[in-house]
């Protein structure tokens, strides 16, 4: 029986361990901080898979049982007290020294030995459930900048992977986490749009990594429990996602080629309504459809498939007015409400985009707004100027 994928409606691979050097972002100095365990390795679901995303080799760690109760365990908390390693979201009244049971998370650790970890230290299932609705709780928070909550969570969620890749989880539930992290990776590359400073270009390149690799192990563990013609419940749209990512094929995003990934998904996959619309938007996007393309999101995208492809609307809303102003006859201007239902945009925001453009619009003898056409000034908008609303996509967004 196919359960088919359900929107997320509105707002809205595990990193390996390898050695013992804690990193992360959200705190301070590092520390190197042990764990330890006597038990011999085991052979995981997707060892090659969590080898590529990290870049090393395969950890020498047991699939163990967590018996952590708090977000996290009581003694890395106390050492980073000690080194001064809390992040700002840790520290109990603002005391770089001090944290509590409700308020210290767990730290990603980079690179971990299999001799290192403690069932102690391991936050079993349910755990990490509670720890992941606190920290996606905080995504609210005014009290920070968004870019610093991000930094916290970013690498916090890193940390609740690792926990479930050590324990080998792979259920419904522990697919519910990962389509969760996913949720807040795909939000956050939007929110960090619109943030400014010298680090946010970086930080938004770590999203997009990790995004993909979060969604590389998500399609892991959907087939590592996959049953014959089914479907789960949300497993096509975060399928589609991954198509998204690669719409531009010079976008550099990790993962095999989608020729390659495509040959892998269930017929009722391809067939899916998410999978048959990211299908018709990457044909249009390969084709330079910009008209199909728009129109295509607004009227069938979720508020997720929206989230990543905005940059490509952007994008799409250039090509067109490049092709406007190339091919249009030169003695007769374009009329820019004409322009603005092409590129589902109001009027006024068209203008500003034609100038962001590098071209002239004017008035013509009906007192209406035109584009001059074969103007040799035009130019690709500079990167992080405005993105206008996309007219039709309030069914599932309201700004």
């Amino acid at each position: 029986m196919n359960r088919r994928s359900s929107s997320y409606g509105r707002h809205q691979n595990s990193d390996n361990p390898i050695n013992t050097t804690r990193t992360g972002s959200g705190g301070g100095a590092s520390d190197s901080f042990r764990r330890r365990s006597d038990v011999p390795p085991r052979k995981r679901y997707n060892d090659k898979d969590e080898a590529d995303n990290n870049g090393g080799d395969i950890a020498d760690v047991s699939f163990i049982v967590g018996t952590c109760s708090s977000m996290c365990p009581e003694r890395e908390r106390a050492t980073r007290e000690r080194l001064r390693d809390l992040a700002v979201l840790e520290r109990l009244n603002g005391n770089p020294t001090k944290s509590s049971i409700d308020l210290a998370v767990k730290k990603f650790c980079r690179t971990l030995l299999g001799a290192d970890v403690q069932a102690s230290d391991v936050r079993p299932l349910l755990v990490l459930e509670e720890t992941l609705r606190y920290l996606l709780s905080l995504l609210d928070s005014r009290e920070h900048p968004f870019e610093v909550v991000h930094d916290f969570i970013f690498d916090r969620t890193r940390s609740i992977r690792q926990d479930l890749s050590i324990q080998n989880l792979a259920n419904e539930r522990v697919i519910h986490l990962y389509e969760e992290i996913v949720k807040f990776h795909v939000i956050s590359r939007q929110r960090l749009q619109s943030c400014s400073g010298t680090s946010i270009s970086s930080m938004h390149h770590l999203n997009m990594e990790q995004l993909a690799k979060t969604l590389t192990s998500l399609y892991n563990i959907y087939d590592a429990n996959r049953k014959p013609d089914y479907i789960y419940e949300n497993e096509a749209e975060f399928r589609s996602l991954y198509v998204l990512l690669h719409l531009n094929p010079s976008s550099a995003v990790m993962g095999e080629p989608l020729s390659l990934w495509f040959r892998k998904l269930t017929s009722a996959l391809i067939k899916s309504k998410e999978m048959c619309f990211v299908r018709n938007l990457l044909r249009s996007y390969r084709i330079g459809n910009y008209n199909n393309f728009l129109r295509t999101t607004a009227s069938e995208a979720t508020f997720l498939q929206y989230c990543i492809s905005e940059p490509h609307i952007k994008e799409m809303r250039s090509f067109a007015l490049q092709c406007i102003n190339n091919v249009c006859y030169k003695l007769q201007p374009y009329p820019l409400l004409r322009l603005s239902q092409s590129l589902m945009m109001k009027e006024s925001d068209v203008e500003s985009l034609c100038h962001e453009c590098g071209l002239e619009t004017c008035t013509d003898s009906d007192g209406f707004t035109v584009l001059p056409a074969k103007q040799l000034t035009f130019r690709s908008p500079e990167e992080g100027c405005k993105g206008y609303d996309l007219l039709g996509i309030e069914r599932i967004i309201k700004r």
